[in-house]
């Protein structure tokens, strides 16, 4: 059968998309300037650590748990998950980042999108009842276009390795190639992410990671930024 869905996952998750998503270092320029992530190993292990210990557990099965609940189009679902993220996302910045991050792309999309369910959402945001997060509209879109969900779980973590790898490389410095090197290596990573975020126990989603979050806090009060958070 042919496929039919690759341009639309490509153009889903491209880091390009003019939503904002270059604004946003998500702490690491905090771990940058206490020294933490200084070199190309430091960086291989900041994004790895937060693919597979922050991501997996938050955003990336929050982005599963949204899919499953617009293919069955049970919008009650959606909006609960909408204020479980609010409340997990403990830092302010990036809070408020996850919220523009998903506006400006549902905004995008939903426009190609007249089901009832994509006009209801819109509803929703026009009384303010929803903050509509990024990895939620992500998942939410993602199902629309008939995207495979393991296929769109490898986008979500594709665009999630790439956006560190490309702020690692302006805020250490690293050289180009040397941020090549490390995304090339995340390949592997990746295939094994999407498998095992299928499978997360719903106990598990939001799990907390301390330290990540403390830096995200720290971060608004550093003395210079070049990032929004």
């Amino acid at each position: 059968m042919k496929n039919t869905f690759l341009g639309k996952l490509l153009h889903l998750a491209d880091p390009t998309l003019p939503i904002g998503g270059f604004t946003h270092s998500n702490g690491l320029e905090t771990y940058v300037q206490q020294g933490l992530v200084h070199d190309k190993a430091t960086t291989d292990k900041y994004v790895r650590h937060n693919l597979w210990y922050n991501l997996k557990y938050n955003d990336a099965v929050l982005m599963k748990l949204a899919y499953e609940a617009t293919s069955k189009q049970d919008l009650p679902t959606l909006i609960a998950l909408d204020q479980e993220c609010t409340a997990l996302k403990s830092p302010r910045e990036i809070r408020e980042a996850s919220k523009k991050l998903g506006l400006r792309i549902y905004k995008i999309f939903s426009r190609y999108q007249q089901e009832d369910f994509v006009i209801a959402w819109g509803d929703l945001i026009q009384q303010k009842k929803v903050d509509s997060h990024y990895c939620l509209m992500y998942g939410m879109l993602a199902a629309l276009l008939d995207i495979p969900l393991e296929e769109a779980l490898h986008g979500f973590y594709y665009n999630a390795a790439i956006t560190m790898v490309t702020n690692a490389v302006k805020l250490v410095p690293l050289g180009q190639l040397d941020g090549q090197d490390v995304l090339f290596g995340l390949h592997d990573d990746i295939l094994e992410l999407c498998q095992e975020t299928l499978s997360v126990e719903r106990n598990l989603v939001g799990l907390c990671n301390i330290g990540f979050d403390i830096r995200c806090m720290q971060h608004e009060r550093l003395y210079s930024r070049v990032y929004i958070s």
